[in-house]
């Protein structure tokens, strides 16, 4: 105990000498950048760190700066960030000057945790151009249409549990039953396994991409270390993802990559498209087990948390919007009528409402409020404010973009703060419209999109197909973000009183759409 406490005053000692002699916390001042004014140490999220407001409304205070500016100043921490706020500049930036900003900010050495920094997501340069080809044919039609199938069979099995829950437990907390869904998904979609984390709720694979994915305060203290004092975490040895779970993951891939050669199995999976590349790559190119693992587990931190806390927030708004429940029911029903009972991967991409809720949710809800970009090579910004001077944005310097401000902005959305479907319903486009940042833009941006919003649909047509959700005691109206960690969630769960329909057709475990294509 008495080692653990010089130890913890010896940090913060060496945390605030840091600080003291590398901040300089006049970079906006003397640029004439408008920017949000820091505190030491913590910079200019001071308030979320202080667990004064969410992370995502301290974003959103930044981006609220000054609203005539292309573009603002803060500090993350000890390092000076711009965040952009005008769309053409953001589109500039991401697409058509891809070249200046080709890269996320790299926080982690791949000595010290190659699961985490040998992914598509922390890889930079030419081997990430290498990698995000090789990944891009997992996301194909042809290949969603298959993962489909294993999505569909996995959501089934929820919508059966949930909607055959006896009365006196049916009041529940959806993040739980949603996380095992996702990671049953991850798990036969990423890593080729088989895992029924409902009858089986202490599975290794669960309870490991569980504790690897929370955004815990514990987990937020490690992402800060490494990301403001990288040689002191190396030194400390502090890891996002600690040894026992790397290795687990590891040999679960080994493992299965092995059985397959031997037994000539094939599946639609991630880790038969890399096992497909063995021997075209050529010398230093080829993927070791380790960076196949890498690349299967960024399934973990893009799906598994992620898209359970979407399909969440989506579940939340239809279920305390009583006529937005009544609509969707009824646009699943007419499915299952025309499909005899099962959906179909092309039924499911026609629905227009499910569709507009996914993105409105999104919208609303982006559970990554912000991401960034590195300067690679010098680029000049135009003046921020009119009248102003252009800034030159050096190598090394960072650029934000500010998801959460953009998509609460009503400029872009009128009545930000309403859970309206109907903004995407009549007009699909506006997905593309520059203000719809939820997974990034241009080369750059979430390769895994398609594959996140397949996925939520799937759940929740089978859900809402078999359930009707109740308010009730524990439903907290309005939605109240939790202040803890940096991901969106809410601050007390998601509770509902989940009902079965008793006027639902059965679903089936094989049949025909009346349009002829094979379920």
């Amino acid at each position: 105990m008495e080692w653990w406490s010089v130890s913890a005053a010896l940090i913060a000692v060496i945390i605030v000498l840091y600080y003291k002699f590398t901040t300089d916390y006049g970079f906006f001042e003397r640029r004439g950048i408008p920017y949000s004014r820091p505190i030491p140490i913590l910079g200019s999220i001071w308030k979320a760190m202080l667990l004064q407001v969410t992370f995502a409304e301290a974003t959103k205070e930044i981006y609220n700066i000054n609203a005539e500016a292309k573009y603002v100043g803060f500090f993350d921490f000890a390092t000076p960030v711009i965040g952009l706020r005008d769309l053409d500049l953001i589109k500039s930036i991401t697409v058509k000057n891809f070249e200046h900003f080709p890269n996320h900010r790299s926080f982690q050495d791949m000595k010290t945790d190659p699961l985490f920094s040998k992914n598509l997501f922390a890889l930079r340069g030419d081997r990430w151009k290498e990698v995000r080809t090789l990944l891009s044919p997992a996301f194909t039609s042809s290949k969603m249409k298959a993962m489909f199938v294993l999505m569909r069979d996995c959501a089934k099995l929820y919508g059966d549990y949930l909607a055959s829950i006896p009365p006196d437990q049916r009041i529940i907390e959806l993040k739980e039953a949603f996380t095992r869904y996702t990671n049953d998904v991850i798990g036969t979609c990423a890593f080729g396994i088989e895992v029924n984390s409902m009858k089986e709720p202490k599975n290794k694979f669960y309870v490991y991409g569980r504790e690897a994915t929370n955004f815990s305060r514990s987990q937020s203290l490690k992402f800060f270390l490494i990301r403001t004092i990288p040689k002191l975490s190396r030194m400390l040895g502090v890891k996002v993802v600690r040894d026992e779970i790397a290795e687990f993951f590891k040999d679960l891939v080994g493992t299965t990559i092995k059985t397959r050669d031997e037994q000539g199995i094939v599946r639609p999976d991630m880790i038969q498209l890399m096992m497909e590349t063995r021997g075209k790559l050529g010398p230093g190119k080829e993927l070791s087990i380790e960076d196949m693992t890498a690349q299967a587990f960024i399934f973990f931190f893009g799906g598994f948390e992620s898209t359970s806390t979407l399909m969440c927030f989506a579940a939340y708004e239809v279920g305390v919007n009583e006529e937005i429940q009544k609509r969707l029911q009824e646009e699943i029903d007419q499915v299952l009528e025309d499909c005899k009972g099962e959906v179909t991967y092309e039924a499911i991409n026609d629905m227009k409402y499910l569709d507009a809720i996914i993105n409105e949710a999104l919208r609303m809800y982006p559970v990554i409020v912000a991401v960034d970009r590195a300067c690679v090579k010098a680029f000049e910004l135009p003046p921020a404010l009119p009248g102003g001077k252009p800034h030159v944005v050096q190598p090394g310097e960072f650029l934000w973009l500010p998801i959460y401000g953009i998509q609460n902005d009503p400029n872009h959305f009128p009545e930000p703060n309403k859970f309206n479907p109907d903004r995407f319903y009549d007009d699909p486009k506006k997905v593309n419209s520059g203000a719809f940042l939820v997974f990034g833009m241009g080369p750059r941006m979430c390769i895994g999109n398609r594959f996140a919003i397949l996925e939520a649909k799937v759940l929740l047509f089978h859900i809402f197909a078999r359930c009707t959700f109740k308010t009730c005691s524990k439903t907290v109206i309005p939605m109240k973000l939790s202040k803890k960690g940096f991901a969106m969630t809410a601050e007390n769960g998601f509770w509902f009183d989940v009902q079965p329909r008793s006027n639902t057709q059965p679903l089936l475990d094989n049949s025909v759409c009346s349009n002829g294509v094979a379920a």
